[in-house]
């Protein structure tokens, strides 16, 4: 995996005593931009500012860093800091979250589970990318601790959720508003874990779907990998073909490959690559009834889920919603997760290494 100069993700850091500052990872340190580039943009706490330039000044960036770490030693040993030193915080101020469900195996898996009598997917379902909006409050950085929920369970039934879950996704962080193309609008990427009650979800999601099941926390990556460091592939086929507002000008195929694990052992190696909508549709989808971008917005891809059993992105469909129960190498039996369990999401695209998301699961209040 390289963290060399053909990645450089963005994230915000501080060291002790001191206000967080964006800065880039190279190597097993992160550069301080405010420092080696004089630029005040980078002395925030976030990175909203920067993202706000727009797509001219993301390139330009970029090509300045590389060009400074390649060849001016004076910048390497005076500003970058090494990891351990520092603490990691939320990169950005999240605006709006919307979660997508494009992956066709996870939405098939989900309905041959529950509907076992029906067609899996829903009518609507290759006819645009299904999202809902989600919670923007409850973004958390990588290493957050996750507070088991309480919830509905059923008709005069509350507690706290026995079917705690994850799902393995990708993010993409809106930088500016403005632009015709996908990539004049969307920053880069994170590694994003949305943590998912679904026994809470199942009692409450008819008839307007996911709502406090899915809004207790949703993770992500402390780095966001710019768009212009990731190889790009052609979509998924699909059919029926899409209205023309959905049609695909460019390849915005992503080919990743995500690792799952669970109590420091791999359960499962979800495939990014097979994704059923892209990104520049999803981000079409949001937008063509006027709605409006804002910097820092967050739109993830829903579950990432390939056709092997080992490649699914989620507990209930790699247990088949408990029914299949998952044996770890320690002798340990899960169906959902447990109080002290932790879950780590990692993937490379390439030799891109994106950064991981993590979270340790507590018991609720």
């Amino acid at each position: 995996m390289s963290w060399g100069l053909d990645n450089l993700p963005y994230g915000v850091f501080s060291r002790r005593g001191q206000a967080p500052r964006v800065g880039v990872r190279y190597g097993d340190a992160v550069l301080d931009l405010a420092a080696a580039l004089h630029d005040e943009v980078f002395a925030t706490g976030s990175l909203n500012a920067f993202m706000a330039r727009g797509r001219t000044a993301w390139h330009d960036t970029r090509t300045l860093i590389q060009n400074k770490l390649s060849t001016d030693q004076s910048v390497t040993e005076a500003h970058l800091v090494p990891l351990d030193q520092v603490t990691l915080h939320l990169p950005f101020e999240v605006a709006d979250y919307v979660d997508f469900y494009c992956s066709i195996e996870h939405a098939s898996n989900l309905g041959r589970m529950f509907r076992p009598d029906e067609e899996p997917l829903k009518p609507n379902w290759r006819h645009l990318p299904v999202g809902y909006h989600g919670r923007a409050g409850t973004v958390v950085v990588s290493g957050t601790d996750v507070a088991r929920p309480s919830g509905q369970l059923g008709p005069g039934r509350f507690g706290p959720t026995a079917k705690l879950d994850i799902e393995a996704e990708l993010g993409f962080v809106v930088g500016s508003p403005d632009g015709a193309a996908f990539e004049d609008r969307v920053f880069g990427v994170t590694l994003v874990n949305d943590w998912s009650a679904r026994d809470i979800q199942a009692w409450e999601y008819v008839p307007l779907g996911p709502f406090l099941g899915k809004s207790f926390a949703t993770s992500i990556s402390p780095w966001i990998t710019p768009l212009e460091a990731l190889p790009r592939i052609k979509g998924r086929a699909q059919d029926p073909a899409p209205l023309p507002y959905l049609s695909r000008e460019a390849d915005w195929g992503l080919d990743i490959a995500l690792e799952v694990e669970l109590n420091g052992e791999i359960v499962s190696r979800p495939p990014y690559a097979t994704m059923y909508w892209t990104p520049d549709q999803m981000l079409a989808h949001m937008t063509v009834n006027g709605a409006t971008l804002r910097t820092g917005d967050l739109f993830a891809s829903g579950t990432i889920s390939g056709d092997a059993a080992d490649t699914r992105g989620s507990l209930i469909e790699l247990t088949w919603n408990g029914t299949e129960p998952l044996k770890l190498g320690n002798g340990e039996i899960r169906t959902f997760l447990e109080d002290g369990d932790v879950v780590t999401i990692r993937a490379t695209a390439g030799a891109i290494a994106l950064g991981e998301v993590s979270g340790t699961v507590t018991p609720g209040a």
